[in-house]
């Protein structure tokens, strides 16, 4: 615990990145130095317990909506930084080592390989959804399952056993796994997410099972747990969205304690006394290492070139794709374990760990922060991604817990600007005015106490108004809030015209841009956001932010998105939210008139969906009668979800921030 405290600050002090620090120390206290830690069971137990853990919120992170829109960027990247050191590694190690072909093959699959050491640099700089940072990610995919099969392969040949059935066996194994993951976790983890999804600290647990028992899958299935822990990563991806609470324990838990206890793990496996003993194994080092950067260089200016990525987005490849850890070792031993390899070649893989735990951080740095710096540059106004919720809150304590969840939704992860969580309390004559703020305070204190939990910055206010729309809406000026977030309770509102005279007179008394939510499920659970867009909406001046909003949310929640024209141009809508940034593919289709709006909904929708409608104010632009009870309609649906979205009023400049060209 001391190294995993003490180990990053000293490494960051001295310019180099902070897992670097684990390793190093790692080394310096283990046997193959120092000696003060042994090569225990515990620590090689708690070692690969850190790589599952790495490698599932690798897949975690993964954008699995890129990866599903070009699987060839993956594929592409996977075989060829495979297959590129694959072959010039074997060809390297039969000449210049003189080992025999099988063997030769088995180490060069071991560096052609690679482990995400640097995963923890990307994560924190915010560039894991970069194109060329997903092909890295989904590539992983082709180059650990490939090597694992050859292994398989020349294992199998060595004992005489090379056939048909092998590669039957292997190729079995994997669909198994796969087809396990893909068909049980996702509907398992929306069951629970919708039955338990009061108890946070019950859905870190279902997560945690999810990941250790598709590895123990894997294991059953002759692979590697590590490949098992990935996929599973990547089936529940879509169910933890970016900016909640359960995605930040994830992280919280993994970066303070299971990775660092990888890293730690990787140190201890470096034996520094194989410098000293002799030249053979430092030149057999150095051969081993040298072709390995050579070919993955190679390999990442290829993919570049092809790709037409930037130079920063080669040089992150080329950094994450050296990282060489437990996964190269195991291969090496099990060569090592049937006579294919010599001590000289182990203590050589040993050394090149090392060397990699080191060149692999340093060189992603690097790459990603001027990725990041990149990125950033031309983004325009920072409200656009980081905007300023206010969201007044009622009494029911689920409702309140999932309109929460749904602003960590839209404002992503990483911002800066608060969630203001109101509650405006109206006097009492009696007396108990008093005793009521503090009720709610006390009530308010919990919720940032969920927020703190996602890394999400909350303000709790609490007003006394005799009306509680001036007091939502006073507090909106006072905040500063670009949006407001509400919650509709059908069971009280009905009676009401629209939504029920609080809702309405505070879109009546503000400009703002106004979400009236129902959520009849975790917003987590969502599969698909279908969106019902009237004709003349594109004329109003808060268009263009709507669309923004709501491509916000279906790239946040993984979703689906399919987009509903009533009245209007199905093609003309496609092109119009092609214009608004937020890469998020979107299906388009029209319809005559709003009678046949909810029959097509109801026919469409099923219970994981998210309705969204975007429905300007009575008297503006877009607005029609039928959106009057539209709301009343919409929870009678399958899903019980919607979200009705007002747009702003008044500023058309504000309006372009959010297109692609200003």
């Amino acid at each position: 615990m001391v190294i995993f405290l003490g180990g990053p600050l000293l490494a960051k002090r001295v310019g180099q990145p902070g897992i670097v620090g684990i390793v190093v120390f790692g080394a310096l206290v283990g046997p193959g130095a120092l000696g003060v830690v042994d090569h225990s069971e515990t620590i090689e137990l708690l070692g690969e317990v850190g790589l599952i853990y790495l490698l599932f919120t690798v897949g975690l992170e993964l954008d699995i909506r890129g990866f599903i829109e070009a699987p060839e960027n993956a594929a592409l990247f996977g075989l060829t930084s495979f297959f590129l050191p694959f072959g010039v590694g074997t060809a390297a190690m039969y000449s210049l080592l003189g080992l025999e072909l099988l063997p030769a093959m088995l180490l060069a699959a071991v560096f052609a390989s690679h482990t995400l050491l640097a995963y923890p640099i990307v994560n924190r700089l915010g560039v894991t959804k970069n194109r060329a940072v997903t092909a890295v990610f989904g590539g992983i995919l082709f180059t650990d399952t490939i090597a694992l099969v050859v292994l398989a392969v020349v294992v199998g040949a060595v004992g005489g056993e090379l056939s048909v059935a092998l590669f039957g066996q292997v190729g079995l194994a994997l669909a198994i796994l796969f087809a396990s993951a893909w068909f049980v976790v996702p509907p398992a983890s929306r069951w629970f997410f919708q039955t338990f999804s009061e108890e946070s600290y019950f859905e870190f647990l279902f997560v945690m099972v999810a990941i250790f028992a598709t590895a123990s899958l894997a294991e059953l299935l002759d692979l590697e747990p590590i490949l098992g822990a990935f996929v599973a990563g990547i089936a529940i991806n879509r169910q933890i969205p970016e900016g909640g609470t359960l995605m930040n324990r994830i992280e919280f838990v993994g970066n303070a304690f299971f990775i660092p206890f990888f890293l730690f793990y990787v140190g201890i496996l470096v034996d520094l006394q194989v410098i000293f003993d002799g030249p053979a194994t430092l030149v057999t080092a150095g051969i081993i290492i040298g072709v390995m950067l050579l070919t993955k260089g190679g390999a990442a200016w290829l993919v570049a070139k092809i790709q037409g990525y930037t130079r920063h987005e080669r040089d992150v490849i080329f950094g994450l794709s050296t990282g060489q850890a437990a996964a190269a070792l195991a291969i090496t031993l099990v060569g090592f374990e049937a006579e294919l390899f010599t001590a000289e070649i182990l203590n050589a893989v040993v050394l090149m760990l090392l060397v990699t735990a080191l060149v692999s951080p340093w060189l992603t740095e690097r790459a990603a922060t001027r990725l990041a710096l990149e990125r950033d540059v031309g983004e325009g106004d920072d409200r656009a991604r980081d905007p300023n919720v206010l969201l007044p809150l009622s009494h029911n304590a689920e409702l309140q817990q999932r309109l929460l969840e749904l602003a960590f939704v839209i404002k992503g992860d990483g911002g800066t600007e608060p969630v203001t969580v109101m509650t405006v309390v109206q006097p009492d004559r009696g007396g108990s005015t008093e005793s009521q703020v503090a009720a709610v305070r006390s009530d308010l204190d919990e919720l940032a106490a969920a927020g703190s939990a996602a890394e999400v910055p909350i303000a709790t206010e609490t007003r006394v108004n005799h009306n509680v729309a001036s007091g939502i809406v006073q507090g909106g000026v006072e905040v500063q809030a670009d949006q407001i977030i509400m919650g509709w309770d059908a069971a009280e509102s009905f009676r009401h015209r629209i939504f029920g005279s609080t809702i309405d007179q505070v879109l009546e008394r503000t400009t703002l841009p106004v979400l009236v939510s129902r959520l009849g499920h975790p917003i987590n659970t969502t599969r698909r956001i279908v969106v019902a867009v009237p004709i003349g909406a594109d004329h109003h001046e808060g268009f263009y932010e709507s669309v923004h909003l709501v491509k916000r949310l279906a790239a946040g929640l993984g979703a689906d998105l399919e987009v509903v024209v009533v009245a209007g141009s199905a093609h003309q809508f496609e092109e119009l939210f092609d214009l608004v940034e937020e890469d998020v593919p979107a299906e388009f289709d029209a319809i005559d008139d709003w009678g046949q709006l909810l029959p097509t909904l109801e026919s469409a929708a099923d219970e994981d969906d998210l309705i969204v409608a975007i429905a300007p104010r009575r008297g503006d632009v877009g607005w029609h009668s039928e959106l009057e009870d539209l709301p009343s309609r919409l929870v009678e649906l399958p899903p019980e979800s919607f979200i009705v979205i007002h747009p702003r009023q008044g500023e058309p400049e504000y309006d372009r921030q959010y297109l692609r060209f200003k």
